[in-house]
Order: C-alpha cells, then structure tokens, then sequence
C-alpha cells in the first residue's frame, strides 16, 4: 500500500506450536491508520486464498492431491486447534501489537521472540512481571473478544466435529493455547464443544514433546491404544508430538509448506478437513474415509 508504513515484521515461523507462535511466514504492515495489515511472503498463497498463508508447493512441481479415497476406523480423535480447527493468523498479529503497546515492547521485538514459545514463555523474556499464568489467561481469553471477526474455521472442521459428535465419538482438543483462548474461540465461531481439553496450562513442556498427546490419550481412556487414534495437526511439531505418543495422525497443509508437513512424517497428507468425513461406527469404532491426500510416489507410512 502506498500508505503503509516503511516498517514490515518479516515472521518466520517453521516449527509452529503454540500461541505465541501461530504466525506463519508473513509480511506484516500497519497503513497510516494503524490498521495491520497482512500479505504471503510467498508470491501466491494457499489454494484457500487466505493472506497470510504459506503456499503448500513441491520443490519443482505442484503437490498432487489425487489418493483415492481411504477408510480407516478409530476409537477416538485428537484435534490441534489453530490451523486445525481455526484459523487465527490475524487476530494474533493484532494481538501482540497491542500487547506491545501495553507493556512498552514493540510488536518487532515480541514476534522474534515468540517463535517457537508458549505465551508464558515469552513473557519471561520480554515482560517477566506479567510472566503468570493469571494475566496469560487474561490476556489470551481477550484475542476472541476483541478480535473474533478476524478468525474463521478451518474448512470441513465443523462438519467433521459436528459427525464426531453425532456419533457420541471420543474427540479432544490438544493445544498449546490456554483454556480461555480455546473456548473463546470455539463460542465465537460457534464450534463443538469437546468433553475434554489439554491446553497450556495441562503440561510442563509443548510440542513435539509428546506430553500433550498422551495426557489426550487418557482423557480419552485410551491410553492403551494409542494406534487406535488419530490425531489431526497442522504443524510439524504436532506431527512430531502425535507421532510420538504413538497416534496415526493427518497433517494438514493449511500453514506450513506441503514439504515441511511432508517431513514431519504423517501417515496422511491433505489441504485441509474437507477431505475427512465419517462414514460409519461399528465396534465400538467411527470410519472415516480420507479422500484427494498428496500422491509422493511412494508411501509415507
């Protein structure tokens, strides 16, 4: 914009975890308003057309999303929420830069700090007197109140929630976000409800520590069988981390290029929940088919 500012925060985010770090690779401006504004650092973005987002293409040629369709039944589902369920990438942006304000930081110094951080643990270095888990609550249950109209649902995530429950299937969220910024999020935009939540505040250390994901598998009593679940992440680290607790898991290219998901090593590959449906339960178990995953030429699995 001829009026944006000549200052831009360049966010490069390759192992993003948790809220501090949503933000993928982007370009951010603020016009002569003050108003942030977004654009890709890349020079298209994803076939969602959301600015901001990386775009998901092979070195050389373009990703071909052409599996034919594939079932598979679970006894129970474990969702990452921002990039998964949510899309935030904004409102978060938004977010810091009044944070910023706030606490006398500029909004530069808090994103090259966040990378790769919790909340709290970025205000351990920026703002170490606000480092608490009262006043990170605080402060992420505000992002959906202030900033609701800057987040949308991940495509085919609400109707993939609302089969799951119809099916009174066992699912949890497992997010690096604390509890206020996860059922803010989820009134907003009017999403299912889960019955049990690991956020933040539920373990010592984030993703890809597995931590997270097993403390999912026992609220869902399937501790037990743990290749009986499937987790569903956006990002690298959350691949890595439902790996590691033993889970299936599908990754999403929703914020992260199609090779840096690729590499974390899911069994499935897809765009975004558009291409899982439920299609059945039996046994104890929902089938769900898994259509248009990445073709690589070979298996992943």
């Amino acid at each position: 914009s001829d009026n944006a500012r000549a200052s831009h925060i360049y966010i490069d985010c390759p192992a993003r975890q948790q809220f501090a770090t949503r933000p993928p690779s982007l370009v951010v401006a603020s016009d002569a308003s003050g108003a942030i504004k977004l654009t890709s650092a890349h020079p298209t973005l994803t076939s969602q057309g959301r600015p901001g987002k990386t775009q998901s293409v092979s070195m050389g040629s373009q990703p071909q999303y052409t599996l034919p369709p594939e079932q598979a039944s679970f006894s129970g589902f474990l969702f990452d929420m921002d990039g998964t369920i949510v899309d935030s990438t904004l409102a978060i942006v938004k977010h810091w830069h009044t944070i910023g304000k706030e606490i006398g930081v500029s909004a530069e110094t808090i994103l090259q700090t966040s990378h790769g951080r919790r909340s709290i643990d970025v205000f351990k270095i920026i703002a170490p007197e606000k480092a608490n888990w009262e006043y990170v609550q605080h402060v992420e249950g505000q992002l959906p109140l202030l900033y609701g109209d800057d987040a949308t649902e991940v495509l085919g995530s609400r109707s993939l929630l609302d089969s799951l429950t119809a099916q009174s299937s066992p699912w949890a969220i497992v997010t690096s976000g604390t509890e206020p910024l996860v059922t803010g999020w989820l009134n907003v935009l009017s999403l299912a409800v889960p019955q049990h939540l690991v956020t933040a505040e539920s373990v010592q250390n984030g993703k890809p520590d597995p931590a997270c994901y097993l403390m999912g598998l026992e609220k869902l009593g399937l501790q037990d069988a743990p290749g009986d679940v499937l987790v569903l992440e956006d990002a690298p680290a959350g691949i890595k981390a439902g790996k590691a607790a033993g889970c299936k898991v599908v990754g999403l290219v929703t914020s992260h290029t199609v090779e840096q998901v690729v590499a974390a090593g899911p069994h499935w590959v897809v765009k975004d929940l558009e291409s899982i449906r439920v299609v059945g339960r039996a046994g104890g178990k929902v089938t769900i088919e898994i259509s248009n995953a990445l073709h690589q030429g070979g298996e992943i699995r």
